[in-house]
């Protein structure tokens, strides 16, 4: 025996069919929220407004011929069959933007045209679907069919051929001309391809929603890791200047005689807040680190090392000359250091992988500027176009190259400038302007500390070729 259907208890089967109606029913009286014209979102403007002429078109030929049918056909009077006619073709119109609403007003009238027929005569024409009736009918489904979810169509196919097997029981002797059958099975073969048709759009849709969305968030992780790369980095460069200024000052009160007692309390508190610093720029470290990088063991490189670089580069197949102008670069800030490094080793690397046989030339040098001049480091990397046909070595995968956006941020965050493009010869260059007045204690002639430090083996050489 079932129990009653409690609040949360489970249905019992007699409730089931009865649920299924009722959500059938309200399916009918929920119209999607989607209002926008059928095709609107296509790109040719003749496809945009093809459901306006189409629609025109079939009201424009529908009307007069239903007319006609009713009246020749069925007897029926020339004012009752001038508003069923309307009635059922001007829905049309509607159904380019709201194909439920206008089915609401057609099926109805396509209802009561049966009616008025089937009580003006007892002709043997078709009924109680008029010729006119059913392509207007069909048309209409078809728009309903690329508006609607799957619920709504099922309701207004099993609405559709009840009402064709009620007029069928009411009206017999008519059933040889009886056309409910045809409306139903050609009405379900339209709901059930229009219906596939608009769920292949909403996937291809939410597909291209998902390729952007997977886009943009590629885009992101390369920036937040390459800002994490150059965290890394930085730190090492700022631990080295901390380790110096902690030994500087535990070693104060050895190579500085007579200090007085407040003179050694300071400096061992800035011994102190030094081996601070530098136990949270370690676990900040940690947190940054991937798993499986376990840390440099080796010094930041600087313009000191663009020479050996250059040669790696040279070797790998891309002929490349190393250029000083202006002043000899030495002494700079270490950030602005390995940033110029950095910047010229990717660029040289993105002219390894899509421009093989190319040749790169590499300027670097310092300059002066505004009427204060002052200080700034200039970096361009320049190649022609690919020496010889055939494919790069790696594949370009537009929006996702680690290279510029590692660029883009070492300039951002030293407040400089970056220029990339192609070159009119078909090649592509890499301009960035590093300044150096952000930097106190430096001008580019000298280290902070008063000593120099020369651009390796090169310095001081104004042009170096490698190939």
């Amino acid at each position: 025996m079932n129990t009653p259907n409690v609040e949360g208890g489970p249905r019992t089967p007699a409730r089931r069919p009865y649920a299924l109606v009722r959500d059938l029913a309200r399916s009918l009286a929920r119209p999607s929220s989607d209002t926008a014209p059928l095709l609107s979102g296509a790109s040719a403007p003749w496809q945009r407004v093809l459901p306006y002429v189409a629609a025109v078109a079939l009201v424009a030929s529908l009307l007069p011929t239903t007319v006609a049918v009713l009246g020749d056909g069925h007897d029926v009077g020339g004012g009752v069959a001038g508003m069923l006619a309307t009635a059922q073709t001007a829905p049309l119109l509607l159904a380019v933007a709201r194909p439920l609403q206008a089915w609401w007003i057609a099926a109805p009238a396509h209802l009561a045209g049966a009616v008025v027929c089937l009580l003006s005569s007892d002709s043997t024409s078709a009924w109680p679907w008029t010729p006119p009736g059913v392509i207007g009918y069909l048309a209409l489904l078809t728009a309903l069919s690329l508006r609607e979810r799957a619920r709504t169509l099922t309701a207004v196919w099993l609405t559709t051929g009840a009402a064709g097997f009620g007029l069928d029981l009411v009206a017999p002797g008519r059933s040889g001309a009886s056309t409910s059958v045809l409306v139903f099975v050609l009405g379900g073969v339209l709901l059930l391809l229009g219906g596939a048709l608009r769920e292949r759009g909403e996937a291809r849709r939410r597909l291209t929603e998902q390729v952007g969305i997977s886009e943009a968030e590629r885009a992101r992780r390369t920036l937040l890791e390459e800002r994490t790369r150059i965290a890394r980095e930085l730190h090492d460069v700022v631990a080295h200047h901390m380790s110096v200024i902690t030994v500087r000052a535990d070693s104060a009160p050895y190579r500085i005689a007579g200090l007085p007692e407040e003179a050694l309390e300071e400096f061992t508190a800035i011994g102190a807040s030094a081996r601070e610093s530098l136990t949270e720029m370690r676990r900040l470290l940690g947190v940054l680190r991937s798993e499986d990088n376990g840390g440099e063991r080796t010094p930041q490189p600087g313009v000191d090392r663009l020479f050996p670089l250059v040669d790696a580069v040279s070797r790998a197949g891309v002929p490349t000359t190393l250029s000083f102008e202006g002043a000899q670069v030495r002494g700079l800030p270490p950030a602005v250091d390995l940033s110029a490094y950095r910047i010229v080793q990717e660029a040289l690397a993105n002219v390894v992988r899509h421009a093989p046989g190319a040749r790169a030339l590499v300027t670097v040098g310092l300059a002066s500027r505004g009427p204060a001049g002052e200080r700034e480091l200039r970096i361009e990397v320049v190649n022609d176009a690919a020496g010889a046909p055939g494919e790069p070595l790696e594949p370009r995968a537009e929006g996702t190259g680690h290279g510029l956006v590692g660029m883009r941020e070492r300039v951002r965050l030293l407040g400089g400038t970056l220029q990339t493009g192609p070159t009119p010869e078909g090649g592509f260059r890499v301009a960035a302007v590093l300044p150096l007045a952000a930097h106190p204690g430096t001008d580019g002639a000298g280290g902070a500390d008063g000593t120099e430090k020369g651009a390796g083996e090169g310095a001081g050489r104004e042009d170096v070729s490698t190939s």
